[in-house]
């Protein structure tokens, strides 16, 4: 039956009938609030400040660390009733982003149990930079998010649309919008990347990296980055002979430049490598076209293979 259990006798017909209804009245409610809807489609849920009452299943905003780089949240669904449900599809909206954020379900939807949590991921789009949201914002800042919904019905039914608030407690969104805008801002003055060559020390105790700074063309509305600082990371400490640059700027229009950074481990327990999420993901705080931040310069595959070998034999050496 779509993901729901097999329940018996008429007081399990009339239960099953009750999760139903319930749904009904969440999208029919969510509908007489000004969202659009009366279709199956999740993408008849708009932004808007008009509270939406509670339905069948409850959503929550978070963001594993291994997904930082890859821009791809969690869309944590909770089902509140005492029966299983079966999600075929869902949207987030915000106005903190261009386009709605999607989770594709495969074939057959996914089941949620009672009370027990789920995660979809979801690719983030691109950034809606009209919308204030800085690295201090919290989920009210970001806006109002909403989860549209498809569930299964029971008997198969035409799936049943929903619409639920979203809460953002560790403001995810938000760290989002204003990392991805920086981001694009920063793009338009240089592109910024690590090179993929590790130069080792002799005795393999420190390594440098290069930051590669490459300035875009200058033209109509060509600005400049500024660097303030190179922050260290939860794998790589900066190594005591070269202190990282302070202040780099970075113009449009100006010419190419390396920055090399001595790097040494920054930790060396037995779970340094093996747990590693971030470890690689240089963050650099800037300043650009009135925005501030961390943009974080990924080390991309190879490099990356390449510091944990380092930081594996370079702690065996202490």
């Amino acid at each position: 039956m779509n993901g729901l259990p097999g329940m018996r006798g008429a007081a399990s017909y009339w239960a099953l009938r009750a999760v139903a209804a319930t749904v009904l009245l969440g999208a029919a409610a969510s509908c007489s609030s000004g969202t659009a809807g009366g279709t199956a489609s999740p993408a008849s849920a708009t932004a808007s400040a008009t509270p939406i009452p509670a339905g069948p299943v409850t959503a929550e905003i978070s963001q594993f660390r291994d997904n930082y780089s890859k821009q791809i949240i969690e869309i944590q669904l909770t089902n509140t009733t005492g029966h299983a449900l079966t999600v075929l599809g869902a949207e987030l909206t915000s106005p903190l982003f261009a386009a709605p954020i999607i989770w594709s379900a495969h074939t057959g939807g996914i089941e949620l149990p009672p009370g027990q949590p789920k995660s979809l991921p979801a690719p983030l789009p691109g950034p809606d930079c009209g919308s204030p949201a800085g690295p201090g914002a919290t989920s009210g800042a970001a806006g109002d998010a909403r989860v549209s919904l498809r569930l299964a019905t029971p008997g198969g039914a035409v799936p049943v649309p929903a619409v639920t608030p979203a809460t953002d407690p560790f403001g995810v969104l938000a760290r989002n919008n204003s990392e991805l805008c920086l981001a694009r801002e920063a793009s338009a003055v240089a592109t910024i990347a690590l090179d993929p060559e590790l130069e080792v020390a002799a005795d393999g105790r420190t390594a440098v990296v290069r930051l590669l700074l490459q300035p875009r063309a200058a033209g109509a509305g060509a600005g400049e980055m500024v660097i303030d600082r190179i922050e260290e990371t939860t794998l790589l400490a900066e190594a005591g002979q070269t202190p990282w640059p302070r202040s780099v700027t970075v113009r449009a229009g100006g010419t190419p430049a390396q920055v090399r950074l001595g790097i040494r481990p920054s930790r060396c327990d037995p779970h340094a490598v093996a747990e590693d999420k971030v470890g690689t993901l240089l963050p650099l705080q800037v300043r650009v076209a009135g925005r501030e931040g961390i943009l974080k310069i990924d080390a991309g595959s190879q490099l990356r293979a390449r510091i944990y070998d380092f930081v594996t034999k370079a702690c065996g050496r202490q």
